[in-house]
């Protein structure tokens, strides 16, 4: 009776064991866009509805600073940055709580008429953190700690010219090298080593744009896409050598948006009455080519990429949210929605963020808009420019030195 007892004990821990390695956690939103840069969570078994007034809240707080940074979250902490005084600091906050962990400075605060602050969003990578001050700071530091590791500033060692609404870029990591957009004339793209800061080498003369950088794998050849003050263009991670350019959806004022890539595609869109491009990459050995698939006005991308899900590429055409075949470039609907902001996309639902503080969710659907909730933040006099973000059941939004955490999947973020 015993080693019966015994066995279907044993069979219960192996059929748990086994559920857990067929059922992986869902990969955490590590850096500008999530794991993988596509505005896309892993995570499942979130509200398909959302109750009169919006889901609960599970916790807000202050302490985030100004800024239009989004958050990043690794090991139970988010991560953003944002000024006080004339300061700019990257921050850690624990993310079941909201109490901040740590900050350390970061280079000076970046002022502007639009709103002062950093822009772009720390990447982390097991124990480390990376951030991108709007004035140009660059900086390594301790995840758990905040300890700041190494430091370089685009414009000082690279002479790179702050782009007019800051520095933006969320950098990215390739293997051992970071990668991005110092904006200097013989130093536009740069890799560095990410353990100890090092050039490893600096290319091309492209100003800054204010996108961020994705990777396209194409065979054996890695290509790293960036949208500039004057084009795209991909560059071999190992060297900087440029691969090929497109400058047809630059616009000469800010181009923003980041790269969408499916397969050995890739998606450039800009606002300011200019549009978007799908670009077909080919590449040989260590050679690529690109070439144009269509170019639409139907989604002039703004300061928010669009999410592909699917056949099907949503976005707001400058304040229209917008669905789009990817493929063909065909509209499949149009809607108002919140009003012109973000998006990200998780378990069948797209998560809206206005920039006048609106909430909503909407089917990820290419028939029609259908919307399953909204609620209105309290926000103050600046646009909601921060992107939201999904991390354990909880969508993360900023509205400056504002967080807020809401409980998406019925179990205050479990």
């Amino acid at each position: 009776m015993a080693t019966r007892v015994w066995l279907t004990m044993l069979g219960a821990m192996l059929t748990a064991a086994l559920g857990t390695a067929q059922t992986p956690a869902p990969a955490e939103w590590s850096q500008w866009r999530g794991a993988n840069r596509d505005g896309i969570s892993s995570e499942t078994g979130l509200l398909k509805e959302w109750p009169a007034g919006g889901p609960p809240l599970v916790w807000q707080g202050t302490g985030a600073g100004t800024g239009y940074s989004s958050f990043s979250t690794s090991g139970g902490r988010l991560y953003t940055i944002g000024a006080r005084d004339d300061v700019e600091y990257v921050m850690a906050f624990d993310r079941t709580s909201g109490r901040k962990l740590w900050e350390t400075p970061n280079g000076r605060r970046f002022r502007n008429d639009r709103g002062d602050g950093p822009r772009s969003t720390p990447t982390t990578e097991g124990q480390f953190v990376y951030a991108f001050g709007g004035t140009g700071e660059l900086t390594c530091l301790d995840a758990e700690t905040g300890r700041k590791i190494w430091s370089v500033n685009a414009v000082q060692q690279f002479g790179g010219v702050t782009p007019y609404w800051g520095y933006s870029e969320s950098p990215l990591i390739v293997g051992d090298r970071i990668v991005f957009n110092a904006g200097g004339r013989r130093a536009s793209i740069v890799a560095l080593n990410k353990t100890d800061g090092k050039v490893l080498w600096q290319q091309h003369g492209d100003e800054a744009g204010y996108s961020s950088p994705v990777l396209l794998r194409t065979g054996s050849l890695q290509q790293v896409v960036f949208f500039t003050a004057s084009r795209g263009l991909a560059v071999d991670p190992r060297d900087g050598r440029l691969l090929w350019s497109y400058d047809r959806a630059n616009n000469n004022t800010a181009n923003i948006a980041t790269p969408v890539v499916k397969g050995n595609r890739v998606f450039f869109s800009s606002d300011y009455g200019t549009g978007a491009a799908l670009l077909d990459v080919r590449a040989a050995g260590n050679f690529a080519t690109a070439n144009e698939v269509y170019f639409t006005r139907e989604m002039r991308n703004h300061h928010a990429s669009s999410v592909l899900v699917g056949t099907h590429l949503y976005g707001f055409n400058s304040s229209i949210l917008t669905a789009l075949a990817f493929d063909s470039g065909a509209l499949a609907w149009r809607n108002r929605s919140v009003g012109k902001g973000s998006l990200i996309y998780a378990d069948g639902r797209l998560y809206l963020y206005s920039e006048n503080g609106v909430v909503g969710l909407a089917d990820a659907s290419p028939t029609e808009y259908r919307e399953r909730g909204r609620f209105q933040l309290k926000v103050g006099n600046t646009e909601t420019w921060s992107h939201p973000m999904i991390a354990s059941g909880l969508l993360i939004l900023r509205d400056q030195d504002r967080v807020y955490a809401y409980d998406v999947k019925g179990k205050a973020g479990g």
